[in-house]
């Protein structure tokens, strides 16, 4: 069989387009500022104060930081491995439904960055000092405020 050549060569005028050289395009620069970032959200610092003094005497203290109005005091300690439930609680909790009031917090600062107790707190808690909430419905921050809060968990072990 004989070999064909399938590429036969052309030729172009010169005026032709791919004949032509490139000429490099200026065009005026206008100073683009970057596009503004949207203003940060406001956060709530969050300190967790244990509920059994160290043998120093000391209180162990765990620290979070969350978007204001986002969650809930529950899920901001579990996400960061912070103990909220006592003995009993570990084991019969709801599951932050609010039907059992094993998750009881007691709010030693910023109690006015969190939202008014609801009546499932009311009916679990009202025996109890109006400082202590239940983690399951507290929200913390409003989406506008900022500021620290710090909780005392476990207050029923507290001596």
């Amino acid at each position: 069989m004989a070999s064909m050549n399938i590429f036969t060569p052309i030729s172009l005028p010169s005026n032709s387009y791919f004949s032509r050289r490139r000429q490099p395009i200026s065009a005026p620069f206008a100073a683009v500022n970057p596009p503004e970032s949207p203003p940060a959200k406001p956060e709530i610092e969050l300190e967790f104060i244990g509920p059994k003094a160290s043998s120093d005497g000391s209180y162990p203290v765990d620290k979070a930081k969350e978007i204001s109005g986002e969650k809930l005091l529950r899920n901001i300690m579990l996400d960061n491995k912070i103990e909220l439930y006592a003995t009993y609680g570990k084991v019969m909790n709801c599951g932050g439904g609010g039907s059992c009031g094993t998750c009881i917090v007691e709010i030693l600062e910023g109690k006015d960055l969190l939202n008014e107790r609801t009546n499932t707190e009311l009916r679990y808690l009202k025996k109890k000092p109006e400082s202590w909430r239940l983690a399951c419905q507290t929200i913390v921050g409003n989406k506008e405020n900022s500021g620290k809060v710090v909780v005392q968990r476990i207050p029923q072990w507290k001596k």
